[in-house]
């Protein structure tokens, strides 16, 4: 695999010192303590010893149980010391929780619809170490119990810990000095801690190949199951090759899901830059495509052990190689994976009809329920595939009869869209055209007709961003076409059409409301990860499981926030290959100040953006002096200057009145915004200061 200037030690890009590491959720040791006792049960001495080292001791009394708290999700192996038991039959159980709502004396939460899963015991001898088999290990919890079954004996334990199972390629020592190559800090503090607590969120994400889910229950709920009893669980399914892999969630499915890698992806790229990682997860689905061109609905066992296939998340794998592709500069893995990517745009695009709309004939989505028809997700997603593939076609110069009809057929899509699915009391996309007219208006079909830009319009975007906002309720957006439904997944995308649509200052409020004073701040949440989906009413119910505590507290589609803040907040996108070029186009949304980093093949990129008293902004950029590109700043009101400094040299360059004639300007998308555009600087180190009058 040709990098284009990688420096590597191991598999791990030698990182820059960063900034903001009191922010950082990751572990630097993988041995994990409880931070504290959350609730004791019975009798037990010293509870809160078992806290503070590999010594100290604590005595269970008879009947008894401690619940701890790690303080935030982990992932791991448990451990325990046995020094003394006085009687013949002693057992000790341990079990898991990543919410505090669904701790239980009779065993873990679960992974699975067909009930809770149960609790890890051993028969207890004095003098003796006792840890979980790897197959035992639990991939998402904050809170542990431990419980003693005999109701007169007593058991002593000691060095109660967590060997820490995520992110298991990186050494002892990388862990030790910080894995985060990227950045971001702001002035509000909960925003920065919800950039941080989805990063850590995706490294939870992140395990052992070997330890995936092997599916022994896949099917089963609990109107059918008869399942009355606590269920086993095993992580030991190969799922991918390689050290480590991304997965959907830490405790489940722990499985490779290309609509989570989607969102998951960007959000490694500005945080740990864990690259080789995401393609060893992405061959893991490829390698599934068939003879038709269709790709996976989700990798192994899922993939092989039933025969379901998503429109939509067969269109997000091609979505992530070209990430992947964007991010790291690999043009080798492009032309290897390019015959793989043609043969599957052939076959989505064999789905499109005489109304130039896919009619789309599977209901596997995201969960969301009535998939199919002239859907509006579906064709947006697929309109920017389209988009995203005619890039590809250019970089690869293939000029092939096939390739030649994507223009069309992807304009075909956005017109027939516009025409058919538009609702223009409600400035929204109808769902689909089924007569008699739905009235059904989706959030992720609203949310990728901005992201996809097939709205066509700006002013149109903007209705939609208004409409989409018009909605939200006191726990965030709502999903309808999942019933009462806030979904993490969806809502990611809708943050960046807002930030698209020129209305910075909605996905600033949404950031809050929904992953900061909710998925973060509420008690009932791990305060350190994202969750899979809730309802609209606050309830941790997400309404496809038929199982509250299957729900994952720590699942990488929920982590839009974190690449959302740094591309569009901070406005550091890089726009071809590794950086090769890119794009500082900051949009604080009423945010004082942003700053921002992260790094690439080709060396570190950071921006800081300030706002000034007059209503301008003060933008200081570094970028590696091998690339190029350009300063895009929003304003509202009188340009009366723009200073642009060259930090490397010492050269300025000041233009008003009617120098600034001379400027790139242009309308904007929304609120009577003006843009101006600083069009090509070299790589280096600069400040961009614009003031208005």
């Amino acid at each position: 695999m040709k990098l284009l200037g990688l420096i590597t030690v191991g598999t791990t890009l030698v990182q820059a010192q960063v900034p903001y590491t009191e922010y950082v959720l990751t572990p630097r040791s993988r041995i994990l303590r409880p931070a504290s006792v959350y609730n004791v049960n019975g009798t037990v001495s010293n509870a809160e010893q078992l806290t503070t080292g590999t010594t100290a001791a604590t005595t269970f009394v008879g009947q008894s149980a401690v619940t701890y708290d790690f303080g935030k999700n982990v992932a791991g192996l448990v451990s325990f010391n046995v020094s003394d038991v006085s009687g013949q039959n002693d057992h000790i159980g341990i079990s898991f929780t990543e919410s505090s709502l669904w701790i239980s004396s009779e065993g873990c939460d679960a992974t699975a619809d067909s009930g809770i899963d149960e609790a890890l015991w051993w028969a207890v001898q004095p003098g003796m170490q006792y840890t979980a088999e790897k197959q035992y290990q639990r991939g998402g919890f904050r809170y542990l119990n431990v419980y003693h079954n005999d109701s007169t004996d007593n058991v002593t334990l000691a060095d109660l810990h967590v060997y820490y199972t995520a992110v298991p390629h990186y050494t002892d020592e990388q862990l030790a000095e910080g894995v985060q190559t990227g950045f971001f800090h702001c002035e509000d503090d909960q925003i920065n801690r919800v950039w941080y607590a989805g990063a850590y969120t995706n490294e939870l994400c992140t395990i052992d190949p070997t330890a995936g889910n092997s599916l022994i229950y896949l099917g089963e709920v609990n109107s059918t199951s008869n399942i009355t009893e606590p269920l086993p669980w095993y992580n030991n399914y190969t799922i991918s090759n390689g050290t480590a892999v991304l997965v959907d969630g830490g405790k489940r499915d722990r499985l490779v899901w290309p609509g989570d890698i989607l969102i998951s992806q960007p959000g490694i790229f500005v945080s740990t830059y864990d690259m080789e990682m995401l393609r060893d997860s992405l061959d893991s689905l490829l390698v599934l495509q068939n003879t038709s061109g269709a790709l996976p609905y989700a990798g192994r066992p899922f993939g092989t052990a039933l025969p379901v296939w998503s429109f939509t998340y067969h269109l997000h794998s091609l979505t992530d190689i070209y990430d992947y592709y964007l991010y790291t500069g690999n043009l080798s893995y492009l032309e290897q994976t390019w015959d793989i990517y043609k043969l599957a745009l052939n076959f989505s695009l064999s789905f499109v009809d005489d109304t130039g709309l896919a009619n789309v004939t599977t209901s596997a989505d995201w969960l969301r329920f009535g998939m199919g028809g002239h859907n509006i997700e579906a064709n947006a997603i697929l309109y920017y595939v389209l988009t995203t593939a005619i890039k590809i076609a250019n970089i690869l110069e293939d000029t092939s009869d096939f390739v030649e009809t994507w223009p069309m057929i992807a304009s075909q899509i956005r017109i027939a869209a516009n025409d058919r699915l538009w609702d223009s009391e409600l400035n929204l996309y109808r769902d689909n055209d089924t007569q008699p007219l739905t009235d059904l208006h989706p959030q992720d079909g609203n949310a990728w007709a901005i992201v996809s830009n097939l709205t066509g319009s700006t002013a149109r975007s903007s209705n939609v961003s208004r409409a989409l906002q018009a909605r939200w309720g006191p726990y965030g957006a709502p999903a309808p076409e999942a019933g009462s439904t806030v979904s993490p997944f969806i809502s990611g995308f809708e943050l960046q059409a807002h930030y698209l649509a020129g209305r910075p200052e909605a996905a600033v409020n949404l950031t809050k409301l929904m992953w900061g004073d909710f998925m973060l701040d509420d008690p009932r949440m791990t305060n350190s990860t994202f969750i899979e989906g809730y309802s609209t009413n606050g309830d941790l119910h997400y309404a496809p499981y038929s199982n509250d505590p299957r729900i994952s507290h720590a699942h990488g589609w929920a982590t839009g926030p974190t690449s959302t803040l740094t591309f569009f907040g901070a406005g550091l996108q890089v726009t071809s290959a590794a950086g090769q070029t890119w794009l500082v186009e900051p949009q604080l949304g009423g945010l004082q100040y942003i700053e921002a980093g992260y790094q690439t093949n080709l060396g570190s990129f950071s921006t800081s953006t300030r706002a000034m008293e007059d209503g301008g902004l003060n933008v200081t950029l570094s970028t590696p002096q091998s690339t190029s590109g350009e300063v895009r700043i929003r304003y509202h009101g009188t340009l009366a200057s723009l200073t642009v400094t060259n930090l490397d040299t010492g050269t300025m360059t000041r233009r008003s009145g009617e120098a600034l004639d001379v400027v790139k300007r242009q309308s904007s998308s929304s609120e009577d915004a003006q843009i101006v555009t600083v069009s090509d600087l070299q790589g280096g180190n600069y400040t961009v200061i614009l003031q208005l009058s």
